[in-house]
């Protein structure tokens, strides 16, 4: 049963569509093929776990858009939020 939604294939987190809790597999599509992976916490309806291991500083992709940066290493099926997440913006003004 689907309890994940990704929505671009670029994307690195899934957003949980019913609470998960530890241990729970979470199953979502991409690009049209259905994939699982383990919850390794609780995660909350509505927040978002890590589809891939993640660097410490690499971009965090949802729904096709960078919202920050890993302030850690994020494992796979891992909690993203605030306490591993930095914001990180772009200076657009630079760019002009």
């Amino acid at each position: 049963m689907v309890n994940a939604i990704i929505v671009e294939p670029q994307d690195n987190v899934v957003v949980a569509i019913e609470p998960i809790k530890k241990g729970e597999t979470v199953t979502y599509m991409c690009a049209g093929e259905q994939k699982t992976i383990t919850a390794l916490e609780d995660i909350t309806i509505y927040h978002k776990l890590a589809a891939c291991d993640i660097k410490k500083g690499e971009p965090i992709v949802k729904y096709g858009e960078h919202i920050g940066l890993a302030a850690r290493d994020i494992k796979q099926g891992e909690h993203v939020h605030t306490h591993n997440l930095e914001e990180h913006r772009e200076n657009l003004e630079a760019k002009g």
